[in-house]
């Protein structure tokens, strides 16, 4: 099982590059039970969508 140490810094790099199976296994059996990260893996989508509006619209 992932600590929420591991959890953020996979969430966070899966912003740049594709996890692998292992690792989207450990992460999804994680957020299953983990309030917190599940919330910070919803704030980083967030903050990725409202990035991309913002390119978007200086296009």
């Amino acid at each position: 099982m992932l600590t929420c140490k591991q959890a953020s810094v996979l969430l966070s790099q899966a912003q740049d590059r594709p996890l692998g199976l292992r690792e989207r296994i450990l992460m999804k059996l994680h957020l299953l039970i983990c309030h917190g990260c599940t919330n910070f893996s919803r704030q980083l989508e967030l903050m990725r969508a409202a990035i991309r509006r913002v390119r978007d619209q200086d296009n």
